[in-house]
C-alpha cells in the first residue's frame, strides 16, 4: 500500500509571531521554520503503518519554495522513502493546494493520503477536507487512532462528548489530531539514509494548476494585550464583579 504525506513548512511553533509593520502579514525574516505539527503526526503515523507491513511505500509531498526541501528531508528522516517538492516562491491558498495534491495523487496513486489536520500558520482546516472532494474520496478527519484491514481504515476521532469510529474504504484521506502518536526523534543513522533518498523536483507548471490567489488579506494585526487578572475572595464577589461587568 502507498502512502501520500504532504508536509508543510511553517514558522516553528517556539517562535513569537511577529507582525510586519505595514501589516502585510507575520514577519518571516531570520526565524526558524520547521515542518508543521501535525504533518510530522501524519509521517510518523505513515512510517508506523509501514513498520507493521501495512504500507509498502510513504512519498512526502511539499508545496513551497526551494527551502521546503529541509521539510521534506525530515520527512525522510522519520521514514518517508522519497520526496517530491513543488517549488514555488507564491503564497499558495488551501483551495490551490488541495487542487495541486489532488494532480499528485492522481499521477502517483496512493491508497490512503494521510495528512495534519491543519496547518499552524493559516489554521484554516480545509485542505484535507477539500482535497477528498476534488478526488471523490471519503475522508476521516481529526484522527486519534487509525487502523488498516481489508481494504478499509477504521479511523476513531474525538467529537463533542466522546470518541467516534468511522470506517472509510481505501483509498482515502485522514487528518491527524494531536493525540494519534508521538512523533520519533531523527536518529544519526536516519539522517545519514534520508540523504540518499530520493527528492523529485516539481513546478506547479508540471501539474497544469492554477494557483492565482483567491483571497485578498486585507491587514494582519497582533490581538489586544490581555489585561490583569483580578483575585477574589469568593464566589460571590465574582458573581458580583461579572455582573458589574455586564457579562451575567
Amino acid at each position: 500500500m502507498k502512502i501520500l504525506v504532504p508536509v508543510k513548512r511553517v514558522l516553528d511553533y517556539n517562535v513569537k509571531v511577529r507582525v510586519k509593520s505595514d501589516q502585510s502579514g507575520v514577519d518571516l525574516a531570520n526565524v526558524k521554520m520547521s515542518m508543521n505539527p501535525f504533518d510530522e503526526i501524519a509521517v510518523e503515523e505513515a512510517t508506523r503503518l509501514k513498520e507493521k507491513g501495512v504500507a509498502t511505500e510513504i512519498v512526502a509531498v511539499s508545496i513551497g519554495p526551494a527551502q521546503a526541501k529541509d521539510t521534506i528531508i525530515t520527512a525522510l528522516t522519520i521514514g518517508a522513502d522519497r520526496g517530491i517538492l513543488i517549488q514555488t516562491d507564491q503564497d499558495v491558498e488551501p483551495l490551490a493546494v488541495a487542487k495541486l495534491l489532488k494532480a499528485v495523487a492522481e499521477a502517483e496513486k496512493p491508497d490512503l493520503i494521510i495528512m495534519g489536520k491543519q496547518a499552524i500558520d493559516g489554521d484554516n482546516n480545509a485542505t484535507g477536507q477539500m482535497l477528498s472532494t476534488l478526488l471523490d474520496w471519503p475522508q476521516a478527519t481529526f484522527a486519534s487512532k487509525v487502523v488498516i484491514e481489508n481494504g478499509e481504515a477504521q479511523v476513531t476521532r474525538e467529537v463533542d462528548g466522546g470518541l467516534q469510529t468511522l470506517g472509510v474504504k481505501l483509498p482515502a484521506v485522514i487528518t491527524t489530531d494531536l493525540r494519534l502518536n508521538e512523533p520519533r526523534y531523527a536518529s544519526l543513522p536516519n539522517i545519514m539514509k534520508a540523504k540518499k533518498k530520493p527528492l523529485e523536483t516539481k513546478t506547479v507548471a508540471d501539474y497544469g494548476v492554477d494557483v492565482t490567489p483567491r483571497l485578498k488579506v486585507l491587514k494582519v494585526t497582533e490581538p489586544p494585550k490581555r489585561s490583569a487578572g483580578k483575585k477574589v475572595a469568593d464566589a460571590a464577589e465574582l458573581v458580583a464583579n461579572l455582573k458589574s461587568a455586564g457579562v451575567l
